[in-house]
């Protein structure tokens, strides 16, 4: 069965597959975690894929097993036209900014910059349209009520919401995000560090997960994290660097930093390593805490400890 993503209204859950070219517009911060909600729970291998999942599919294309590409899964396109506050809110912390991030590098999602507000949330396809409203009341941005009850209710039923809203997605630019999705970063490590520090990297990432009251990781934690990883499991600076620009952690300047702050914490250090051609590379070596760490997310802990 194709993956159904649907979203909660007060009448009972609508498909978004029944809708014919829909469009979103100007959804408010909770609106748009619910929709990137619905979609998770329709395809979760491909919008918050777990580390075993990544892993198996790398052994599949190993040893020449056909597996189907999450990327290309038969998910209903969407267009969604958001305000750079509700991107911004969503995208705040790593773990929803990554969902989101897999719903738009390949091209399921279409996200678009909104400039101006709408009177009010819509969601529209070639057939009907509705506008959309929170239960209990209006909603207002970061509403409490729409955030609690997660539901909203349908206003309408217009056919012409689509075509009347058609000039201002077409004039909109793309919405492009600075956090990567999971399976970019892990594709990108697991190409040039290997498959051990790709597993290593997701489960440090994931480690702040599941704790009462913490949704506090950011980009620049992710960042700290991929390469505090790379240098526990003793990989090469220049793959580790390469990896982290290539999945759109950061640039080569954040990492040069990162790895100052580690030596000055007495937690890392190189050692040259000759290659099979050209010159020599320098492998990071953990030092003191770091290297006594059993786990990626007490290689993470020792190096918060140290430098905080």
């Amino acid at each position: 069965m194709s993956p159904d993503p649907t979203l909660p209204f007060a009448v009972g859950p609508r498909s978004i597959r029944a809708l014919v070219d829909p469009v979103l517009v100007d959804p408010s911060p909770p609106l748009l975690l619910a929709m990137i909600e619905a979609y998770h729970e329709a395809a979760p291998g491909l919008v918050d894929p777990e580390p075993s999942t990544l892993h198996a599919e790398v052994s599949d294309r190993d040893s020449s097993v056909v597996a189907s590409d999450p990327s290309t899964s038969n998910l209903p396109p969407l267009t969604v036209l958001a305000s750079d506050h509700a991107v911004d809110t969503i995208t705040e912390e790593f773990h929803s900014a990554s969902r989101l991030a897999a719903l738009t590098e390949p091209g399921v999602w279409d996200l678009l910059r909104l400039s101006e507000p709408q009177p009010n949330a819509v969601l529209a396809s070639r057939t009907t349209g509705w506008v959309l409203v929170p239960v209990g009341g209006r909603e207002d941005d970061g509403d409490a009520d729409a955030d609690r009850i997660g539901q909203w209710r349908r206003i309408g039923d217009d056919p012409t919401l689509r075509d009347r809203h058609a000039p201002v997605v077409e004039a909109a630019a793309e919405r492009r995000l600075r956090s990567p999705s999971r399976r970019r970063v892990y594709e990108s490590l697991r190409t040039r560090c290997g498959v051990a520090v790709a597993d290593d990297v997701l489960r440090a990432l994931d480690g702040e997960r599941g704790r009462s009251g913490d949704d506090s990781l950011d980009l620049a934690g992710a960042r700290r994290r991929a390469y505090v990883v790379g240098a526990h499991r003793g990989a090469l600076d220049h793959d580790l660097r390469r990896a982290c620009e290539d999945a759109g952690l950061g640039s080569s300047a954040t990492f040069t930093s990162i790895k100052r702050t580690l030596r000055e914490a007495g937690l890392l250090d190189t050692e040259s390593v000759s290659q099979p051609v050209g010159r020599s590379r320098d492998r990071l070596v953990a030092r003191g805490a770091l290297a006594e760490a059993d786990s990626p997310t007490a290689a993470v802990a020792a190096a918060l400890d140290a430098v905080e």
